[in-house]
C-alpha cells in the first residue's frame, strides 16, 4: 500500500511527533494517499522507520473530507527508502504543544479561535502553518510566542513551561530564546541594519567586541553584508527583511518565529528571503515556525500544519521529494480544503 512519507529531507532535522495516533480507517486508491487527521501513516509494507522515531500526524477532531485522496509522490513512496537520521527517544523537543485552547469573548458571546491543538517541533526543523483568514494560524504562533495567553494548555519552550512562567522572567526567556520576524521588518530607521542587527545583543549586556563578530558573521551567512551600513530607508523591502531575519538569528534562540514573512514581498524579494530562512536553517540549524498563506512559501519547509476552525485540519512532510513535488503536493492540499492555489489560503 502507497503511503505518505514522513521521512525528512536531510541530517539533524527530527520528527515533530511522540507516540503514535489511534488509527481511523482511510480509503486508499491505486497510487493515492489520503491525507486525514488523526490516521496513522504508517503501514506494514513501507520503510521501516525506527520505533523511536514518531510517524504519525498531530491528533485533531475535524475530520477530512469522505473519499478525498491525494496523490503519492512517486519518489516519496519508494519502497524501502529509510530515514536520513531517527531522532533519539531522549532528544527533547524546541517546542511542544499540548492541547491549547484560545478563547475570545464572555459568556454567551464567545470564540474558540484554537481547538485542542497539540504538535511538537524538534531542534533543526522548518515548520510551516497554513490556514485560511480567522482560520486561527496566527493566534496559534501568537500563544506559542507568548504574545497571547493561552485559555487552557502548556506551551514548552526546551522543556519550560512558559505558560507559567511571571511577568518579569517571560520577558527575559523571549529575549534569550526566541526570534521574531513580522510582515513589517520592525527595523528602527534611527540605526543602521548594523545596529538594528547588534540590538538584542546590546540588550543583553553581550561584550561590544562579541557582537561585532556575530553580526558579521550572520551577516555574511545571509548575503547582507553590503548593507550593513545603511538605514532602513535606503534598503529594498527584501533587504530590509533578511537584516530582521539576521536580527532575529543574532542571538541564537532556541525557535525563531516568523509571521507572514513574505507577505509585503514581491516575488523575487520572497524567493530571496525564503532562501536565507534555509541557508539560517543548514547553517545554524535554526529551529522556524512560519505562518504563510502562500504555497509557494510553504514549499521551503520540511512540514506543513494546515489550520481549519482553529484545529490542526492535518499535516504534510516533504520527506525527500523536491521543492516542486512539496509544492504540488501542498496545492492538492489547498484545494481539498476548499479553495484553489495559494489565494485559498
Amino acid at each position: 500500500m502507497n503511503r505518505l512519507t514522513n521521512v525528512p529531507t536531510r541530517p539533524g532535522a527530527a520528527s515533530s511527533r511522540h507516540g503514535a495516533a489511534p488509527t481511523v480507517p482511510a480509503q486508499v486508491a491505486p497510487n493515492a494517499a489520503v491525507v486525514a487527521p488523526n490516521a496513522s501513516t504508517t503501514a506494514p509494507a513501507a520503510a521501516a522507520v525506527p520505533p523511536t522515531a514518531a510517524t504519525t500526524a498531530p491528533t485533531t477532531s475535524a475530520p477530512a473530507a469522505p473519499g478525498v485522496h491525494m496523490r503519492l509522490d512517486a519518489q516519496a513512496a519508494r519502497k524501502g527508502a529509510a530515514p536520513a537520521f531517527a531522532p533519539s527517544a531522549r532528544q527533547q523537543p524546541v517546542l511542544d504543544v499540548r492541547h491549547i485552547e484560545k478563547v475570545y469573548g464572555a459568556r454567551g458571546n464567545l470564540t474558540r479561535a484554537l481547538v485542542d491543538v497539540s504538535f511538537t517541533v524538534m531542534k533543526g526543523d522548518f515548520v510551516g502553518i497554513m490556514g485560511a483568514s480567522g482560520s486561527g494560524k496566527s493566534t496559534l504562533l501568537n500563544c506559542v510566542s507568548t504574545i497571547d495567553a493561552v485559555t487552557s494548555g502548556n506551551v514548552l519552550v526546551m522543556g519550560e513551561d512558559v505558560t507559567k512562567l511571571k511577568s518579569s522572567k517571560l520577558t527575559r526567556f523571549r529575549r534569550e530564546q526566541l526570534g521574531f520576524i513580522f510582515q513589517d521588518s520592525n527595523l528602527l530607521d534611527t540605526l543602521t541594519a548594523r545596529e538594528n542587527i547588534a540590538l538584542p545583543l546590546t540588550i543583553s549586556h553581550v561584550p561590544a567586541k562579541e557582537v561585532l563578530s556575530r553580526v558579521e558573521e550572520v551577516a555574511g551567512r545571509l548575503g547582507i553584508h553590503e548593507t550593513l551600513d545603511k538605514y532602513p530607508y535606503q534598503l529594498s523591502g527584501g533587504q530590509q527583511q533578511r537584516v530582521a531575519a539576521a536580527r532575529a538569528l543574532v542571538t541564537d534562540p532556541a525557535i525563531i518565529m516568523a509571521d507572514e514573512p513574505t507577505g509585503a514581498l514581491d516575488s523575487k524579494n520572497a524567493r530571496l528571503l525564503l532562501e536565507s530562512f534555509e541557508a539560517m536553517n543548514k547553517s545554524y540549524q535554526a529551529t522556524v515556525l512560519m505562518v504563510t498563506h502562500d504555497s509557494f512559501a510553504a514549499s521551503y519547509t520540511h512540514r506543513v500544519l494546515f489550520i481549519r476552525d482553529g484545529r490542526i485540519f492535518t499535516e504534510l512532510r516533504r520527506g525527500d521529494s523536491t521543492r516542486q513535488e512539496f509544492f504540488e503536493r501542498i496545492m492538492e492540499v489547498v484545494a481539498m480544503m476548499g479553495g484553489e492555489g495559494s489565494d485559498a489560503l
